[in-house]
């Protein structure tokens, strides 16, 4: 966590542009802060290349669409015509539309939830459709029907007047942040976090981008706040897999260092009786799965017979665990046979 805490650091500058300047000066460092939001996003997201990218490579798709997000904010703010000024907004949007789908996969991914394996074909295949509407200016007019590059304090601005379709943007986005909260209440209402630090770090992550992105559709704000929001959210996601990876190294030595301790202590016989007593509290999958263990079949043949995948096993073997008051597949054994 640590790491993440530097990360965090390294925005603290950016708020400090955005936020403690007068108004004037705002404006006129708009296009300091988006190209300073742009380079962080290219660091991060090759501190994600070296933390994470062999794990899990949804993140690596969340930093390479923030990264193109913010390089589009900031090639807008610089551009002197509407054709470069176009490219930049088409370049904001390819980010923005992937950007939370990406985020999604990840918490999916984190919180070992089951899904389709379809599920990301379907959701790449809507986000380019949305793409395409929102890039379709000046060929169709559905999404902008005029657009005038105007300069703000030396800051360019596309001046837009909006289609027909412009609202679809809009619930595509509400759309996708809806199934966030929904998929953020479902993992902590069903613990599928280890710890209460994790389920914070996530609704944080949920939360900070919502009121933000709320904020930027009630409130005519010139500023892109979401080029910084994004980057937060970035930090409390790495923090959030950062601390579950903790978590499962610490299971790890446990696992493999509690054996001796307990076998060549005298029999404990209220733990025997305790979790006599708590099988019945078992779901039926753990169940299954528990008697396959006592029949001494492998992680891998309990994962072809139930046709899970790993991460869902190890969910499953902590939920195991804790309701048998046990810390380890081992120890499960050992009590279960003086049962």
């Amino acid at each position: 966590m640590c790491k993440v805490s530097k990360l965090f650091l390294a925005i603290l500058p950016l708020l400090l542009l955005s936020g403690c300047n007068s108004i004037g000066d705002k404006a006129m460092s708009m296009s300091i802060v988006y190209l300073s939001a742009a380079v962080l996003s290219l660091l991060l997201l090759i501190a994600c290349f070296v933390l994470v990218f062999k794990k899990n490579i949804w993140f690596v798709f969340l930093f390479s669409s923030i990264l193109v997000v913010n390089t589009g904010y900031w090639l807008l703010s610089v551009s002197k015509t509407v054709e470069t000024a176009l490219f930049a907004n088409r370049l904001s949007y390819l980010g923005s539309v992937f950007l939370p789908m990406a985020m999604i996969m990840i918490i999916l991914k984190v919180t070992n939830a089951n899904y389709h394996k379809y599920l990301p074909h379907i959701l790449s295949a809507v986000n380019i459709f949305v793409f395409f509407v929102t890039a379709s200016y000046p060929y169709s007019k559905v999404y902008y029907k005029s657009i005038e590059l105007i300069t703000i304090n030396g800051v360019s601005v596309l001046e837009k007047a909006y289609g027909s379709w412009h609202g679809m943007y809009f619930f595509f986005l509400l759309a996708y942040f809806s199934a966030i909260i929904v998929i953020a209440i479902r993992t902590t209402m069903k613990k599928k976090l280890n710890t209460r630090t994790q389920s914070v770090i996530l609704c944080i992550a949920v939360f900070v981008n919502i009121c933000v992105w709320l904020l930027e559709q009630l409130v005519r704000i010139d500023f892109e706040f979401l080029s910084v929001s994004y980057i937060i959210s970035e930090l409390f996601l790495i923090g959030l897999y950062l601390s579950i990876e903790d978590n499962e190294k610490n299971d790890a030595v446990n696992s493999v260092s509690s054996p001796t301790a307990y076998e060549d202590a005298p029999l404990d016989e209220a733990k025997v009786i305790f979790l006599k007593e708590h099988i019945p509290t078992l779901t039926p999958t753990e169940a299954k799965i528990y008697n396959y263990y006592l029949e001494g079949k492998s992680s891998k043949e309990v994962m072809e017979l139930l046709t899970i995948k790993e991460n869902t096993l190890k969910y499953h073997n902590k939920n195991i665990y804790s309701k048998l008051g046990v810390s380890s597949r081992k120890e499960l054994l050992y009590f279960s046979k003086m049962n």
